[in-house]
């Protein structure tokens, strides 16, 4: 078998309410071969039974994880499995919008020296409905170098690519870079990111290609003082190992913007937990 130009990997946990969701969005994507693999991570709740279906399709082959490793262990096995040029992860409650593979595979064949691409996504809360639409990308080009990317996410505290769906990566700067980086696990996909746009350039894709679902149930005052704190972490190792890329004030900066992100995404998800109650 020829190797495929894009690998779909998807980690999955307890997700029967939406997996079949998500699938559907991969599967009728249009104008880009690929393959999509997807790694269960020893779920309860039915996901496993719901995704047997889907084996119909050539492109798709099931995986199970043994217990133990969490995220961590899902994340990476799937990514270890893929052969493709180009990798997207897609967790298991996520949406891909029609257009958005063959998009981004343009654009980074069309960029070479590109490592990353992301584009805007829209949040919607559990059901499906759509809290914010066209998030992410403030403070990038379109084009960019991956290391001026990185200074900008420092400056702004925060993802500013987004959750995994949004982005596809060249695969070998992936694996150059270790898979998953789970050093502080609330900002694993930030943490990737950067690792990878060490190798290359950063490409925006202005189109809303994905929809990210908000769980009201997720934060908590413990849970955003942990997330701003490792962001601040990963600021300073950030500039102990690249002081070539970030100076002191863009870290102390950007440590005053992740406390204020945090707190601001603690009240969005406690409105959200509300409604998803009433």
């Amino acid at each position: 078998m020829s190797q495929p130009t894009l690998s779909i990997v998807i980690p999955s946990y307890n997700s029967a309410d939406f997996i079949e969701e998500t699938m559907t969005s991969v599967l009728a994507q249009e104008g880009v071969d690929m393959e999509v693999i997807v790694a269960d991570h020893t779920s309860s709740d039915g996901t496993w039974e719901r995704l047997a279906p889907f084996t119909r399709d050539p492109r798709v082959t099931l995986v199970r994880t043994e217990a133990g490793g969490g995220a961590e262990r899902n994340f990476n096995r799937v990514s270890e499995l893929a052969t493709g040029r180009y990798v997207k992860l897609v967790c298991g409650d996520d949406v891909l919008l029609p257009g958005v593979l063959a998009r981004q595979v343009s654009l980074l064949e069309a960029h070479r020296e590109a490592s990353v691409v992301a584009c805007q996504r829209d949040l919607v809360d559990a059901r499906g409905k759509t809290v914010f639409k066209a998030w992410g990308l403030r403070g990038l080009d379109d084009v960019m170098p991956g290391r001026e990317a990185i200074r900008t996410a420092v400056l702004r505290g925060s993802n500013v690519f987004g959750e995994p769906a949004c982005t596809m990566m060249r695969r070998e700067d992936l694996v150059a870079h270790g898979y998953w980086d789970f050093r502080n696990p609330y900002m694993v996909d930030l943490a990737t990111y950067v690792n990878v746009l060490m190798s290359g350039d950063f490409v925006a894709d202005r189109e809303v290609g994905a929809k990210f679902r908000l769980n009201g149930g997720q934060w908590s005052v413990a849970l955003a003082k942990k997330q701003s704190t490792q962001v601040m972490a990963f600021h300073e190792w950030l500039l102990a190992e690249h002081p070539e890329i970030v100076t002191p004030s863009d870290v102390r900066r950007g440590n005053l913007q992740a406390r204020s992100m945090a707190w601001k995404r603690r009240v969005l998800y406690m409105l959200l937990g509300k409604r998803m109650s009433s």
